[in-house]
């Protein structure tokens, strides 16, 4: 910090310009309804469907995998061939969620929209990207739509960003780039133990050769599966006097819902349309039918309010007394049963998992009280790698509160006037 501020000091005393991202970066394709001179220059990079993205994977590759989620993978040259791409850039999903990236090198990409400095002699592509990522709220509020939403570019190439001079903008990345990778390592660890738990999750859910449990179907196993309403239809979303929740897919990780100021927001008089429908009570099961990355999400509504309600994309589950609602989730997220709805998924621009398929899944049902144990002991394990109040989970977040305040401090700069 104490360098920074004396270049700044030394360097950029008054302050510093702003300029619109349009006039720092190009990008590759050409916008509609954007002024030519804003794209003085096209860049040419090649696109795959993110369906042949995810067959391009294997092990021990060199070649990065850019999606627009949270797919991560590596290929190799002899695979990638004709959709290998080359350079310095940042990625803005061309639908779905601002899941903003920044990759240098050899990459093959799926619908992502591209961008590079106009000069790198004069605006560091990193810094750029930190600082989109500290406007990422305002990017997201950019995004629009029906199912698959997409970025209102115009708005977005005019998001203005401070330009000191390169020495400075190096040395702001620098710090972030120590944090970003601190956090990694700690993400790293993180994931290592969830794949620990869901080998134990595995081992506990396999039932194979036992003569003590039942084998059913999620048919025979529920009582009800109902689905919320599409406000298209219905109601309007994020309208004045809505307050309450609209839940969907990317709503719901880690096996509970998350709220955030990115979840959408319908009147009380919606809630109740809705739940004339989906008729959410305690003790329901949610299933996210629907989304790239999010369809087999799931979270079970413990103590339902009223306040609240989901879209037609969730399933709404209600299970009979042969079986423990939490029991069913944990058996639904067991390679068991994800072997077996797994291929079921529509892979179209928008996966899909029909509701016959679902309820076709065999269940290996054990009694009352085994099924109490195993959720108790999978709720443990799962609260290690999950609960933001226990170990890494809250080592992450405090790391990662850490790196936004010293990113939006070291990103805000005093706007200097140019005649």
């Amino acid at each position: 910090m104490g360098k920074i501020e004396e270049l700044i000091a030394k360097l950029c005393p008054d302050g510093v310009e702003y300029k619109e991202l349009w006039a720092i970066t190009n990008w590759d394709k050409r916008f509609n309804g954007i002024e030519h001179n804003k794209q003085v220059k096209i860049l040419k990079f090649k696109h795959v469907s993110a369906e042949k993205l995810k067959e391009l994977k294997v092990i021990n590759g060199d070649i990065k995998l850019l999606s627009t989620g949270k797919f991560e993978g590596c290929t190799t040259e002899d695979i990638a061939k004709d959709y290998l791409n080359e350079g310095e850039v940042v990625t803005i999903p061309s639908g779905g969620a601002a899941n903003i990236k920044y990759y240098n090198g050899k990459f093959v990409d799926s619908g992502n929209l591209l961008a590079s400095s106009r000069d790198n002699k004069l605006y560091s592509l990193k810094f750029i990207y930190y600082y989109l990522l500290k406007e990422n709220d305002f990017i997201q509020s950019c995004y629009r739509g029906g199912s698959v939403q997409h970025p209102e570019i115009a708005k977005i190439l005019n998001i203005k960003i401070p330009v000191p001079p390169l020495e400075v903008q190096s040395e702001i990345v620098k710090v972030l780039d120590n944090f970003s990778e601190l956090t990694a390592e700690l993400t790293a660890e993180l994931t290592a133990r969830k794949q620990q738990y869901e080998y134990y999750r595995n081992d506990l859910l396999n039932f194979a050769g036992k003569t003590d449990v039942e084998i059913l179907t999620v048919r025979e196993v529920i009582k009800s599966l109902k689905t919320g309403l599409n406000p298209r239809q219905n109601f309007k979303l994020n309208v004045a006097g809505a307050y309450c929740p609209y839940i969907t897919g990317k709503d719901i990780y880690d096996n509970a819902i998350h709220v955030s100021d990115r979840t959408d927001k319908i009147r009380k008089e919606a809630v109740d349309l809705i739940n004339k429908r989906a008729n959410i009570s305690d003790d329901t099961l949610l299933f996210a039918s629907t989304g790239t990355g999010t369809v087999g999400r799931m979270a079970l509504v413990e103590k339902y309010d009223g306040l609240w309600n989901v879209s037609e994309t969730l399933y709404c589950i209600k299970t009979t007394e042969k079986i423990k609602s939490k029991f069913l989730m944990h058996y639904l997220y067991s390679s068991n049963a994800v072997n077996q709805f797994g291929p079921k998924i529509s892979r179209g621009s928008v996966p899909h998992l029909k509701v016959e398929d679902l309820l076709n899944v065999k269940v290996f049902v054990p009694s009352i009280s085994v099924q109490e144990r195993i959720v108790n002991v999978l709720d443990n394990f799962d609260a290690i790698c999950s609960d933001l109040k226990i170990g890494l989970p809250a080592e992450i977040e405090a790391r990662q509160k850490q790196y936004e305040y010293y990113r939006d401090k070291l990103l805000s700069f005093k706007e200097k006037i140019v005649d």
